[in-house]
């Protein structure tokens, strides 16, 4: 029953997402770029083809029925399709002929990491580049979540299905069925990409390089149409945006639908919320303070630093400065913030804001039961008592998330990295961020790297992109035991 249920589910999304390959085939069409539309069509009629052959032919009419086991393997699995499936347009078109590298800037692409392997970015067709950042905006949101918003019959198991995809220890419906909370959280993120569409051709871009740094943007991922990326536009208003909208992308979208129902009450007591404000602007005053001597401005310096602080702890990766230039306590802290991430919930990668709060807040009522050993204290979310368990689902994921990226770090050293170069590689990876320090900087890329620390670093950040569980669990042997 699993093997037609996984065949049922990721036929489903790889045809959902065969058919947004329609707008850069239009995009193609409008710019004359014709020797690239086969390259779109070939893997969306595909797409189509299996979709009927799993759903209307082998399979038909089959319930889908889905355990926890399951989940985790039609979640993983749909992931790793799917990145194989936005690889095909790069191989075909052969703007990236090599496999292994379209693989990896796909992989980088879905899970909103941002790395490429591209150094001449500008050259590709505008439609190529559309793809590029398009594949965000999909996996930003979720692609899971996308195929349980579009098709009802996905709704048994639809919570679980969810729940593997999304971020953050507390996972939980806003609405009563969870297909209305996927298409709530995907209109209310189609919303916003619309809005900084608009306000970024206002500023002076045109309408395809605004849609595609708004899919960037909202999706946290930071591929840009411009080698120098959203640095190349030198433009104050266009940084403004950008950041105002990355720090939005990395807030939990569950608190925008509460602002639209008004239930303000929610947003004032979020304590994830009240820490990552907090976080971003602790760092940016401290940056900013660091940068006044070498932009020789308050406001300069003001500028650069809140729009790398905000790409950096959201995740998304997008560069105006090369950060690897600035004073060495500016650079500090950026690196600091490559351990935070954004909040749960949002689009955002990293650890998530929310799991240091938890573990603060523990550390605090083991300070307080030092000094009143008799006392009971409980860790209090969202000004409300949280669960006792908490704390060690927080601990077991930090715990495996810096055993991945130590694992990772390694693999960067065999393939010949210096130390720091692939331990800021590794939490770039396993976080989605894009960017790291050294070889791997915001002024370079990852083509050098030899193929087998790319499949490494794509596994990477897959592994990241889920949570981490989702991706490792066939590697624990309670997994294959009944």
């Amino acid at each position: 029953m699993m093997a037609s249920g996984l065949f049922q589910i990721v036929s489903s999304l790889l045809v959902i997402v065969g058919s947004t390959l329609i707008v850069p085939v239009i995009t193609a069409v409008f710019y004359k770029e014709y020797s690239v539309i086969l390259s779109f069509l070939i893997p969306m009629v595909a797409s189509g083809i299996l979709y009927v052959l799993v759903n209307l032919v082998f399979f038909r009419k089959k319930k889908i029925n889905l355990s926890i086991r399951s989940t985790f393997v039609i979640v993983a699995s749909s992931w790793f399709f799917t990145s194989l499936f936005g690889a095909v347009p790069f191989c075909i078109s052969g703007c990236i002929p090599s496999f292994t590298n379209a693989f990896f800037e796909s992989v980088s692409g879905f899970t909103t990491t941002g790395a490429t392997i591209l150094s001449e970015i500008e050259i590709l067709p505008r439609s190529m580049n559309l793809w590029r950042c398009m594949t965000h905006w999909l996996g930003g949101m979720g692609i899971v979540a996308l195929t349980v918003a579009l098709l009802p019959l996905l709704g048994v198991g639809g919570f679980q299905l969810i729940k593997a995809e999304t971020t953050g220890p507390e996972k939980s419906k806003i609405t009563s069925k969870i297909t209305t909370t996927a298409k709530v959280l995907w209109l209310i993120y189609f919303v916003l990409t619309v809005l900084q569409t608009i306000l970024l051709m206002l500023c002076g871009m045109d309408f395809i390089d605004a849609l595609c740094h708004a899919f960037a943007t909202l999706g946290t991922g930071g591929f840009s149409t411009r080698n120098a990326s959203i640095g190349s536009y030198d433009s104050v208003p266009v940084d403004i945006i950008c950041t105002v909208f990355m720090f939005l992308a990395g807030i939990n979208f569950s608190l925008f639908y509460f602002a639209v129902t008004g239930k303000l009450a929610e947003i004032r007591e979020n304590s994830e919320l009240k820490a990552y404000s907090a976080v971003v602007g602790v760092s940016i005053a401290s940056v900013t303070l660091f940068l006044i001597p070498v932009y020789h401005s308050f406001g300069t310096a003001l500028r650069y630093a809140a729009f790398q602080v905000v790409s950096i702890i959201t995740t998304t990766g997008f560069a105006t400065a090369d950060y690897t230039l600035w004073p060495s306590a500016a650079q500090l802290i950026i690196f600091l913030l490559f351990f935070t991430g954004a909040c749960s919930g949002s689009t955002g990668g990293g650890i998530k804001i929310i799991r240091w709060v938890v573990l603060f807040k523990q550390v605090n009522n083991e300070t307080k039961r030092m000094l009143h050993p008799h006392g009971i204290f409980n860790i209090r979310l969202n000004n409300r008592p949280g669960r006792n368990d908490i704390v060690f689902n927080v601990a077991a994921f930090i715990t495996v998330y810096l055993a991945l990226v130590f694992a990772t770090t390694l693999a960067g050293c065999a393939a010949n990295l210096d130390v720091f170069t692939s331990f800021s590689a590794s939490l770039s990876m396993v976080g989605n961020i894009g960017p790291a320090f050294g070889k791997l900087g915001p002024s370079f890329n990852y083509s050098f790297l030899p193929a087998a620390l790319k499949w490494w670093y794509s596994f990477a950040m897959l592994a990241g992109r889920l949570e981490l569980y989702t991706m490792l669990f066939f590697f624990f042997p309670s997994y294959w035991k009944k």
